[in-house]
């Protein structure tokens, strides 16, 4: 009887730590998989905005010009 509970602590023992394992394993690759969508989300909003202070920077650059344009014939 004493052999029994002793093999029963044993196989539960075992059926325990070899459930941590995996727990860490998991737990590494959901960290990796959120860091490349991190990665992937930061790289487009980054192009999303350049693309926005690009149009934004030739509609400045386009309204610069015209006044500039406009003043200089209101001066002739």
């Amino acid at each position: 009887m004493k052999k029994l509970v002793l093999l029963l602590a044993v196989v539960f023992s075992v059926s325990l730590f070899s459930c941590t394992g995996t727990t860490e394993q998991t737990a590494e690759a959901v960290d990796s998989t959120a860091t490349e969508v991190v990665d992937t989300v930061a790289a487009t909003v980054d192009s999303t905005v350049n693309a926005a202070v690009d149009s934004t920077k030739a509609a400045v650059e386009e309204i610069a010009d015209s006044t500039k344009a406009a003043v200089e014939e209101a001066v002739k």
